[in-house]
Formats: C-alpha cells, sequence, structure tokens
C-alpha cells in the first residue's frame, strides 16, 4: 500500500499570498484614486456654486432718502411776494395745530467759504396763515422779531442783519422755532429766542428762558423787553 506524501510548499503558499496582497493592494489604491477623485469633483462643484451664487446674488439696495413735498404752486407766489424770488419754503401744511394752512418761508444765506456757520442761516424770514383765502403775515423776523400786534419780548434793541433759525414740528403744540441772532459772521453765542403759537392769544408769541412761558408784545421798540443775557 502506497503512501502518499502531502508536499508542503512553502513557494506555492507564497506565491498564492503574494498574489492575493498584490491585488489587495492595487484595490486599495484603486479605491483611494477613486475616493481622491470624487472629493476634487466635489470641491470644484462647490467652487462653481458659490462662484455662481456670488455673481447671481443681488446686492442690498441703497438707502434713498423721503422725497421731500413738493411746495405747491400758490405758496410758492405768496412767499415770493413777501421775500422776494429768491424765497425758499421751508415748511408749510397745519403748522400751528389750529387747523388753518400755514408756511414758513425765509430768505436764506448760502454756504460760502466765509459762511460756514452751521445751521440754517436767514436774513429775513416770516409765517404766513390762510385765513378765509387769503394769505396774511403773522409772524416775522427781519431786523426784529414780530407779529401783529408788535415786537415780541426778547427781540434785540439793536438791529439784527443775520439768523440762525431752527425749528421742529411738535404734534401737539405745532411748529416751534428758535431764532439766534448773530453779528456779521460770527457766532455771538447767546441764546436762541423760542417762538410757538399761543393758543389763547392767537398768535405767535415769544416764550421765555424755560421755553414755557409766553412773553407779551410791545408795540414800540422802546418798551420791548428785550436785553438778552
Amino acid at each position: 500500500m502506497e503512501k502518499t506524501s502531502h508536499c508542503c510548499c512553502p513557494c506555492a503558499n507564497e506565491a498564492t499570498i503574494g498574489a492575493s496582497f498584490h491585488r489587495e493592494g492595487l484595490g486599495a489604491a484603486a479605491r483611494r484614486r477613486c475616493i481622491s477623485l470624487i472629493f476634487s469633483l466635489s470641491l470644484l462643484s462647490l467652487a462653481f456654486f458659490l462662484s455662481g451664487c456670488g455673481a447671481d446674488a443681488p446686492k442690498p439696495a441703497a438707502e434713498t432718502k423721503p422725497a421731500e413735498p413738493v411746495v405747491p404752486e400758490e405758496i410758492q407766489l405768496a412767499a415770493a411776494s413777501l421775500l422776494g424770488s429768491e424765497s425758499q419754503v421751508l415748511a408749510f401744511g397745519d403748522l400751528a395745530k389750529n387747523g388753518k394752512q400755514e408756511f414758513l418761508a425765509a430768505n436764506v444765506v448760502p454756504k460760502t467759504p466765509t459762511n460756514n456757520l452751521p445751521g440754517t442761516i436767514v436774513t429775513r424770514a416770516v409765517v404766513v396763515e390762510n385765513s378765509d383765502g387769503q394769505w396774511t403775515e403773522v409772524l416775522r423776523c427781519d431786523e426784529h422779531l414780530k407779529n401783529q400786534k408788535g415786537y415780541l419780548g426778547l427781540t434785540p434793541l439793536a438791529p439784527i442783519t443775520g439768523w440762525r433759525v431752527q425749528y421742529e414740528q411738535n404734534d401737539e403744540k405745532g411748529l416751534q422755532l428758535y431764532f439766534t441772532p448773530l453779528k456779521g459772521t460770527t457766532d455771538s453765542h447767546v441764546l436762541p429766542i423760542g417762538v410757538r403759537w399761543n393758543p389763547q392769544t392767537k398768535r405767535y408769541q415769544s416764550l421765555d428762558r424755560t421755553y414755557e412761558h409766553f412773553l407779551s408784545e410791545s408795540p414800540t421798540m422802546q418798551d420791548a423787553r428785550s436785553v438778552l443775557r
């Protein structure tokens, strides 16, 4: 009886293992190359997407100031008749909150290298009211401050050639005006004179230094309480 001998050839096993290892190594390398290619394509697609979004993304609209209301021609003509063709209408509407249409107009001094004072500088200003279809002047600022009854309290005794005018609209009290007398092209640093519609007397009057109490007018400059401190 023949004995069967088993030949354990390490070379054959090594060849088999080596071939298997080689195949596995090639497969892993291929998979790595495939993953790398997919990752690169993904990055490229993302770059194209972002560049496309940047090109098509709408830019934020620039902020625009609300358009100022157009001054009615009737008011412009009335202002020109009182202050000349170079007058400017600064505000109009129910300024005094008394149910009547009014406008504030002035001869504004244009900004120049010699006139660099802040605010609106004027030589003359008026507040005009429409009463029964007629435009009537109810406040004037020229060399002095005046209304229908005379000179306002605190108006300077010396004639003023230039004023800084500030104004604001209060929902309850109406138009509030502040007149600061100027000397030439320099700021005199005096306190502004407050002027507002007085519903008790039915006219514009100046206010005391607390800007709370109204001052009476004077028919003449000699009797006017007009010393500024």
